[in-house]
Parts: C-alpha cells; sequence; structure tokens
C-alpha cells in the first residue's frame, strides 16, 4: 500500500516554508538572490519537461478531443474568471490571488501525482502540455481585461515573461533529445537536488522584498493558506464534476489536472508585475498541492469498496 506522501515531497515542502521564513528573517542575505527566480524558474521548467515525451502525448490525445477541450477552457478561462469575482465581492485582497492560481497552467509533475492516486495520467499529461503551452497568452489576457483593466500593466511585457519562462526549456528539451539524448538519463539522476535547491532559491530572491509587509502584518500567512485550501478544494471538486459521467480513473484525473496546479510560476511570475500578497498565496499552495493526494485516495478507496458493500448487502437479504 503506497503512503500518501513520499519523503521528497515531505522534504520539499519544508523547503519551501524555511526558505520563506529564511528570506523574512534574514532579508540581507536573501537580497542577494534578487536577480536569480526568473532563472531559477527556467532551469526547475527544463528539469520537468526532460520527462515528458511529446509522442506520448500525441498518443494520449487520441481520444480525449472534446474532454481536452472542454477541461482546458474552463480551466484557463471559465473557472479563472468566476472565482475572480467570487472573491472580489467576498475577500476582495485575495482577488487577484485566485485569478492567477485557478488560470495558471497545469503543474508538470502532475502525472506522477496522477499515478499516485491511481488517475488517467495520459490524459492528465495531455492537459499539462496544452495548458503550458496556451497559458503564457491567455493568463496575461485575463489579469489584464479581468483583473488589471485600469492598471498599468503591460499585457506585452507579461506575455513576453511567461512565453519565455515556459517555451525556451520546452525547445532546449527537444534539442537535447534530438542532438544529445544521452544526456537525458544522467541530467534526470540529478533533477531533484537541483530542482529542490531552484526552489529555495525562488523564495528567497522574491520573499525578502516583502519583509516589511509580512511583519506587519503575519495573519495575511494564515489567511493565505486558508485561501489556498479553499481553492484546492475548488479545483479539485470542478474537476471530479467534469468527468462525472466518465471512469473513476478519469474523475481522478480531472481532479489532478485541476489541484495540481503550476504555483512556482505564478510565485515568480506575480512578484514581478504584483505583490506581495499574490507571491504569497502561490507559495503557500504548495501545501496542499501534496495534501490532496489523501482526500483523492480515499475518493478512489470509497468508491472502489461501494460496489463490494453493495454486494454484501445482497448477500444478506437473500
Amino acid at each position: 500500500m503506497q503512503t500518501p506522501f513520499r519523503a521528497q515531497d515531505v522534504i520539499l515542502v519544508i523547503v519551501v516554508i524555511l526558505s520563506m521564513a529564511a528570506a523574512i528573517v534574514f532579508p540581507d542575505i536573501a537580497a542577494y538572490f534578487d536577480a536569480l527566480p526568473f532563472y531559477c524558474l527556467m532551469v526547475n521548467f527544463f528539469l520537468s519537461y526532460l520527462s515528458i515525451d511529446l509522442e506520448d502525448v500525441r498518443l494520449a490525445l487520441k481520444g480525449h478531443g472534446t474532454q481536452i477541450l472542454g477541461i482546458t477552457l474552463i480551466k484557463l478561462v471559465l473557472l479563472p474568471v468566476l472565482l475572480y469575482f467570487l472573491f472580489y465581492f467576498l475577500a476582495p485582497q485575495y482577488a487577484l490571488s485566485a485569478l492567477l492560481l485557478t488560470g495558471v497552467s497545469a503543474g508538470v509533475v502532475s502525472p506522477m501525482i496522477s499515478n499516485m492516486v491511481r488517475g488517467n495520467s495520459s490524459l492528465v499529461l495531455v492537459v499539462v502540455v496544452v495548458t503550458s503551452l496556451l497559458a503564457p497568452f491567455s493568463l496575461p489576457a485575463l489579469v489584464k481585461f479581468i483583473a488589471a483593466k485600469d492598471l498599468a500593466i503591460s499585457f506585452p511585457a507579461m506575455l513576453k515573461m511567461l512565453a519565455t519562462v515556459i517555451f525556451i526549456p520546452i525547445l532546449l528539451v527537444e534539442l537535447i533529445r534530438y542532438l544529445m539524448p544521452k544526456l537525458v538519463g544522467p541530467v534526470l539522476k540529478v533533477r531533484y537536488p537541483v530542482s529542490l535547491a531552484m526552489f529555495g532559491v525562488i523564495n528567497l530572491g522574491v520573499f525578502h522584498r516583502y519583509v516589511s509587509f509580512f511583519r506587519q502584518d503575519p495573519l495575511v500567512i494564515v489567511m493565505a493558506i486558508i485561501v489556498v485550501f479553499i481553492l484546492a478544494s475548488v479545483f479539485c471538486a470542478v474537476g471530479i464534476l467534469f468527468f462525472r459521467k466518465s471512469s473513476l480513473e478519469n474523475q481522478l484525473a480531472g481532479a489532478v489536472m485541476m489541484g495540481n496546479i503550476n504555483n512556482v510560476l505564478v510565485i515568480v511570475f506575480a512578484s514581478q508585475f504584483f505583490g506581495p500578497v499574490e507571491p504569497l498565496v502561490a507559495a503557500m499552495y504548495m501545501i496542499p498541492f501534496f495534501v490532496l493526494v489523501i482526500p483523492l485516495r480515499y475518493y478512489h478507496h470509497r468508491k472502489t469498496k461501494k460496489p463490494d458493500r453493495q454486494g454484501e448487502g445482497r448477500q444478506t437479504i437473500s
């Protein structure tokens, strides 16, 4: 029986929290990392995309075209707008965070999470790639025309930032696969420690900028945790409901592709154009990112055991 968390997942969450704390406690030291988050994010994307084979995506795309189109439209357009306005009226300070986290692409490790909860990982893989390709265009458009229409935020600047950080790693991965395929294996072996270091540097480089804000209003950290768990619950519920008439594996895949998002991208993106609440909420999403494994495993267990209980009931009556 699989455990809810891997040791690596727990270590990652610890590194995220401790690096944020270090940036707040030692801002002068963390300031030395100020220019690095953008490049660290590109390194992380490169390492993550290296494990994705586009041929697998092409094969998985067959037979799921309509479902993928529907869930992509919900994820990148409809749900972000809905949650933005919902938070705008109920908790306006977190409305932009809701928009960014809802409208960002599915996380590149989502297929791994899907495997852990026995979801349809092929379907998740396709949505990861599709949303990664579309988010650099859709997310800046949502921000500009829905959330920041009255602010002097450049749409081309947002588009350039997201396109650079996503498409350059994808291009490098494909070049290495074509020109130096023998490098893929050795690089993947060091992916975890390198990614761990990149997460730490990103948080150090981002959160030292907001140290005075966090010290003046520490309650905002608690509120951020509450907000991300609300968002994660909504994301998973929408994913399951979208595939409610499909198989259990597809329902779990829907929950994973909606709930396991690219929150690290939001940390860096928000720190360049907004802040400090938006990067904080995005960083706190790392907690439900892995905690979601527990309720999704329970959902799988409950759904697979239900027929057995019904069968036992019928035997008792007879």
